[in-house]
């Protein structure tokens, strides 16, 4: 699985559906777009209906509620995690990122065009607020029995 830069100032969730369907922002968006979901309706920014829309459209389970965050150590092999929550207006709003334990190690795939690297390994400074439990992505499997790097 490879991070992908988010093509729009908001697609952030149609990136993260599109590394967790293992195809290109580019379909991403285009499925989104056919489904009436557009990176600009700040709807998508504050409300998980349009992503959970999105992970169903490509047979992509996810948990029904959010769970909050209480650990690294806590999260399934696979979630949808909201960082950078703030409320706006008493509106919340969030940055979705994909965290992964890869084979290699845990991860976070964060689509912001403005970093670095998009493939991250800096736990210390990402601050989850919660997260979604995902299943039935297009990711290599991971060994339950493997060892976990930290």
């Amino acid at each position: 699985m490879k991070a992908l830069v988010q093509e729009e100032l908001s697609g952030c969730g149609i990136a993260s559906v599109a590394v967790l369907a293992g195809i290109s922002y580019k379909q991403s968006q285009r499925i989104a777009n056919r489904l009436g979901i557009h990176a600009e309706d700040t709807r998508l920014w504050s409300d998980t209906r349009h992503v959970r829309t999105l992970l169903k459209q490509h047979r992509i389970q996810c948990s029904a509620k959010e769970k909050p965050f209480t650990s690294w150590e806590a999260l399934p092999d696979t979630a949808l995690l909201a960082i950078k929550w703030h409320l706006e207006r008493s509106i919340p709003f969030w940055h979705w990122v994909v965290f992964w334990r890869s084979p290699e190690g845990p991860l976070v795939l964060d689509s912001k065009a403005a970093l670095r690297t998009n493939t991250r390994t800096d736990f210390g400074r990402i601050k989850p607020k919660w997260f979604i439990t995902i299943s039935g992505a297009k990711l290599p499997a991971v060994d339950p029995a493997a060892p976990r790097r930290q």
